[in-house]
């Protein structure tokens, strides 16, 4: 079996300050786990709200198993993801503070098999915060040019 799956979210370290992450369980139904095995999901658009104590992760796109015939998922359909309520508490807690969010970060299936989602508390940075996170991954990337040129 590929554990090989890590399906990532580019823009949530450039649009938010991560504050907290955590990582939750999905409930999946079987085409959607054999399509995320196929790497076929899209969690760029994907986010979070609490329905009733739980957590949901709505907009999260897994594409529709090519064999699954009659029994397909929706690929759209908001997904339950699994905590525990100590987590699921301080998440509320810190979530219904102004400018909070969370934003999933990475799709991935553990070393048993089972599907994960990598969730965390956000914070949304402003347009000066956005231009020093450019300039740092700049520099970054000059120094690692640097350091590979010189040795």
């Amino acid at each position: 079996m590929p554990a090989n799956i890590n399906i990532k979210n580019r823009k949530a370290s450039y649009s938010y300050q991560f504050i907290d992450k955590y990582v939750a369980g999905i409930v999946l139904v079987g085409t959607e786990i054999k399509s995320l095995r196929n790497n076929q999901a899209n969690i760029s658009d994907a986010y979070c709200t609490f329905i009733e104590d739980e957590l949901w992760v709505n907009n999260l796109h897994i594409d529709e198993y090519s064999n699954g015939g009659y029994s397909n998922h929706i690929p759209k359909r908001s997904r339950k993801l699994l905590l525990n309520r100590q987590e699921l508490a301080k998440i509320l807690s810190k979530v219904k503070t102004k400018g909070n969010a969370i934003i999933p970060i990475r799709l991935f299936i553990n070393e048993k098999g089972k599907a994960k989602l990598e969730i965390a508390l956000a914070k949304g940075k402003n347009l000066f915060d956005k231009r020093e996170s450019i300039k740092q991954k700049d520099l970054k990337r000059d120094l690692d040019r640097l350091k590979s040129n010189n040795f």
